[in-house]
């Protein structure tokens, strides 16, 4: 019994073959690593934004506090402190050095920060300014 073309499409059952198969699972194999590596880049490079963030609002909270203390002291911090602060219910790690500069009466402070009780590494955020430690005339305030 010879079989017609038209007999031989009615055998033939719609699909993929094996070999399809095989091929689009090796190509799914092969892209999901990259794609889920490209999704962890994101994930951990928005975590270290927003911990330089954080860190920011740390170092700019312990500069206005630097200013505050210089008015109400009369007098600008010159040296080296350091200390911890909490914010997020994190530990930050602070260092100011407040250091004179060539120009009399002007002071560069710089104010780093890290994460963690020990501080231990590179800094997240350094804040870099300039202070004037002279008496304030009536009604201004000093700070920069």
């Amino acid at each position: 019994m010879t079989l017609t073309a038209s007999s031989q499409q009615r055998q033939r059952q719609p699909g993929f073959t094996l070999v399809e198969v095989m091929v689009a699972l090796a190509v799914v194999a092969l892209a999901l690593p990259a794609l889920l590596f490209a999704l962890y880049q994101q994930v951990d490079g928005a975590g270290y934004l927003r911990d330089k963030s954080l860190a920011q609002v740390v170092a700019n909270n312990k500069l206005v506090e630097l200013r505050l203390l210089t008015v109400a002291r009369s007098g600008l911090f010159s040296g080296v402190d350091s200390g911890v602060e909490e914010l997020a219910d994190r530990q930050w790690h602070w260092r100011l050095e407040s250091s004179a500069t060539q120009v009399q009466s002007f002071f560069r402070v710089e104010i780093e920060v890290r994460e963690g009780e020990e501080g231990e590494g590179r800094p997240l955020y350094t804040l870099v300014s300039f202070m004037f430690a002279g008496q304030p005339q009536a009604g201004e305030v000093s700070g920069g």
